[in-house]
C-alpha cells in the first residue's frame, strides 16, 4: 500500500488520478473492509499530497485565484448533491457518457498540439467568477456522485474554457480536489470509516510521491503535465471501456 500510495502520490500531483491506482490496491489487499471504510482510507491520504502538491504549486506559480474560489465554492457545495443524487440516480447510467467526455478529451488534447501549452486566460470579471463556479459546481457534483478522473476533467475544462496552459489548470484543480475531498472525508470521519494507522501510513508515502511529481511538474513544465494527462486520460478510457462492456 505504501508503494501504490507513494505512485499515486506522484500521478495525482501532476494531473489528478491518483485514486486509479491507491483504490484497487485498497480494495485487493483488505477485501474484509467495507467499500465506506477503503474510500475513506484513500481519501485520508489524497488529501495529504493533494494539500503538498497544492502548497508546493502556489509558491511557485501565480495562482488564478479569481477562477479557483468561485470554482471551490461551487464544488463544496455541489458535491453533497452528488453524494446525495446517489440514492435516485444509478451510477451505471453515466457510464457510457463519462467514457464518451473522456474520448472526447483526449482527442482534443491530440489533434490540437498546442493546447495548454500558453497561459491566455480567456474570461475576466463577472464573466470569470460566473463560469468558474459552473466549472466547480458540475465537477463537484460528479466527484461526490461518482469520482473518477476528477482531476483530469479539471484540468481539461481549465484549459478549454479558461485559457490556461497545463501547469496553471493543474495547480487551480489541486485547489479544488483539496475541497472536495475534505467534503468527503467530512462524511467518512465522524461514521468510522477509517483504518487509522493505514491511513497515516499511507499518507507519508502519498506525501513523498506528491513532492517528486510537483518537482516533476515545476521542472519541466506544460510538456511533461500534457503527456502525462493523455496517459492517465487512456487509461480511464480503458477502465470505463471495461466496465462498460460488462453491463452489456
Amino acid at each position: 500500500m505504501f508503494l501504490a500510495s507513494f505512485i499515486a502520490g506522484g500521478v495525482d500531483a501532476v494531473v489528478g488520478g491518483g485514486g486509479l491506482i491507491q483504490i484497487p490496491a485498497l480494495f485487493a489487499l483488505h477485501p474484509e473492509q467495507s467499500a465506506a471504510t477503503l474510500f475513506g482510507t484513500n481519501k485520508f491520504a489524497s488529501i495529504v499530497g493533494t494539500a503538498n502538491a497544492t502548497w508546493r504549486y502556489a509558491r511557485r506559480v501565480v495562482m488564478p485565484w479569481r477562477s479557483i474560489l468561485p470554482a471551490t465554492f461551487g464544488a463544496l457545495l455541489f458535491s453533497y448533491l452528488g453524494a446525495a443524487a446517489v440514492a435516485w440516480l444509478p451510477k451505471e447510467s453515466i457510464r457510457p457518457l463519462i467514457l464518451f467526455l473522456l474520448i472526447f478529451a483526449a482527442v482534443y488534447t491530440l489533434k490540437k498540439k498546442n493546447f495548454g501549452q500558453e497561459h491566455q486566460p480567456l474570461l475576466a470579471g463577472h464573466h470569470e467568477l460566473f463560469w468558474a463556479f459552473v466549472l466547480g459546481a458540475v465537477i463537484g457534483f460528479y466527484d461526490g456522485f461518482f469520482g473518477p478522473g476528477t482531476g483530469s476533467f479539471l484540468i481539461f475544462l481549465f484549459v478549454r474554457f479558461f485559457g490556461f496552459d497545463f501547469l496553471h489548470a493543474s495547480a487551480s484543480a489541486k485547489v479544488v480536489n483539496v475541497v472536495t475531498n475534505f467534503a468527503a472525508l467530512a462524511y467518512f470521519i465522524p461514521n468510522g470509516h477509517l483504518l487509522p494507522w493505514l491511513a497515516v501510513g499511507m499518507a507519508i508515502a502519498n506525501l513523498s510521491g506528491s513532492q517528486a511529481g510537483t518537482w516533476l511538474a515545476l521542472k519541466y513544465g506544460n510538456g511533461v503535465i500534457r503527456k502525462v494527462f493523455l496517459l492517465v486520460v487512456g487509461v480511464l478510457i480503458l477502465r470505463f471501456a471495461w466496465d462498460t462492456a460488462k453491463m452489456l
